[in-house]
């Protein structure tokens, strides 16, 4: 087991997602930057599908009940192993009684711990990732006990990857949404002309931005959404739907977002800055 010793802001048990239920109105979930889970997942020998914890913005100080080994992603926060510092993707063996500190973020907003074999936790749905109804809770708290396996004779092929990070990124990267077509060519100069600024209402369900767009009147029928759809509600407010965003909506859907740039937005905060580029 895993033992939470301190919580941190937000930390969730998270995996590449839930499919095949969005019919059912449940949302996909999963790691919300899939980029940085998918190069420490790759460092362990993991299958991708494989468990982490995603931890936003102060992480957790964690305490190990099992030999096995481990990397960190995602944002820059100071992070010490029995109060020596390590570093993102990179393979670190952890013994029975290390703890694990998470300290000061310097830059991104979520960062991730990966594990040999994945955190175990109970599998709904085809997938690990906390999203209150399915699972129980949506966070870890102090004096949880998350679980995983025991590795002791791992030999990585790969034990350090040296990566061109994204987190000075602001570009992110869209495709057409089906309404596209609805806007009028001074919201066209505007959303690809100017920065926006990540507000306060930002979190795994969606990220609003601050800057808004001319006022409109169009109406949709109810229709289906993605993680990474950008609506635009009648006062002319972006909305960016994130994994545990709603399965449908009402509002224009005027853009989506790559895969990639999901990520990227995923590692902005509140006063971040962002513009848009077609593919």
């Amino acid at each position: 087991m895993l033992k939470v010793l301190k919580a941190g802001f937000f930390t969730s048990v998270q995996d590449l997602g839930r499919f095949h239920h969005r019919k059912k109105g449940v949302p996909v979930s999963g790691c919300m930057d899939q980029q940085s889970v998918y190069k420490a997942n790759t460092l362990l020998e993991n299958d991708n599908r494989s468990a982490v914890l995603e931890i936003t913005m102060t992480g957790p100080t964690l305490l190990f009940e099992k030999d096995t080994y481990i990397v960190l992603g995602g944002a820059q926060i100071s992070v010490t192993l029995n109060n020596e510092p390590i570093q993102n993707y990179k393979v670190y063996p952890v013994k029975e009684g290390d703890i694990l500190s998470y300290g000061k973020l310097k830059k991104g907003f979520r960062s991730y711990l990966a594990l040999k074999g994945g955190f175990k936790t109970k599998e709904i749905l085809g997938s690990r990732s906390f999203y209150v109804p399915i699972t129980d809770v949506n966070r870890i708290e102090e004096g949880d006990e998350v679980p995983y396996g025991e590795h002791r004779n791992f030999a990585p092929k790969i034990s350090e990857l040296k990566v061109d990070s994204f987190l000075d990124e602001t570009v992110l990267e869209v495709y057409k949404a089906p309404e596209f077509d609805l806007l009028t060519d001074k919201q066209l100069e505007n959303l690809f002309s100017r920065k926006f600024t990540v507000s306060k209402e930002n979190n795994r369900m969606a990220y609003q931005l601050s800057e808004t767009l001319e006022a409109h009147q169009h109406s949709i029928l109810t229709s289906a959404t993605l993680p990474g759809t950008i609506q635009l509600t009648p006062s002319g407010k972006l909305i960016v739907l994130m994994k545990d965003g709603q399965t449908t909506g009402g509002y224009p859907r005027i853009l989506q977002l790559s895969d990639r740039s999901i990520s990227v937005l995923a590692q902005k905060r509140e006063g971040n800055m962002v513009s848009f580029k077609f593919i």
